[in-house]
């Protein structure tokens, strides 16, 4: 671990009982979904954490608890360091705290979390649907999505493949 983020990740394991581990030097601190807005205020205000740099999930289907991490990645442009934080999310009703509040550049992240893995954040202040169509059904990057596939067409398949495809009839 980085020399300069060892008494951050101190500092959130003794205030908000959190768990880390590091991969590839990179640093996952885990944290319960009612803490996120308390841990990025701290981080932002205390460790100079400026920049919500990319906010995103994982999906660990088929698994179901949790289901997701909903993953906040920081950086401080004054220390040059990052930091991400992850808060591990069931799948049955998957819902975090808005972090609007904290960082604006979450509105529109929280919006593409919820179009895109169907996870709310509570307390968004718009969260409409931003990236597909209000009428889509599902979210596309959740392992579970159905894949839209055409078979590739090639030069020794091309008869078999052109009599499958629908054409506009006239």
């Amino acid at each position: 671990m980085d020399k300069r983020l060892e008494p951050i990740v101190k500092d959130i394991q003794e205030k908000f009982s959190a768990t880390f581990d590091e991969f590839r030097d990179e640093v996952h601190v885990m944290v319960a979904p009612e803490q996120i807005v308390d841990v990025l205020t701290l981080l932002r205000d205390e460790h100079k954490f400026e920049l919500l740099s990319a906010l995103t999930a994982s999906d660990y289907f088929p698994q179901v608890a949790p289901r997701f991490h909903v993953i906040y990645q920081l950086s401080s442009l004054e220390k040059n360091i990052t930091l991400q934080i992850r808060v591990p999310v069931n799948g049955s009703s998957p819902k975090v705290p808005t972090v609007t509040r904290v960082y604006k550049v979450a509105n529109w992240r929280e919006r593409e979390l919820f179009d895109m893995f169907g996870i709310e954040c509570e307390g968004h202040p718009d969260p409409r649907r931003i990236l597909m169509p209000e009428d889509t059904e599902g979210h596309p990057l959740r392992k579970d999505f159905p894949l839209g596939y055409e078979e590739p067409q090639f030069t020794f398949n091309f008869d078999e493949i052109d009599l499958r495809k629908p054409y506009a009839k006239e």
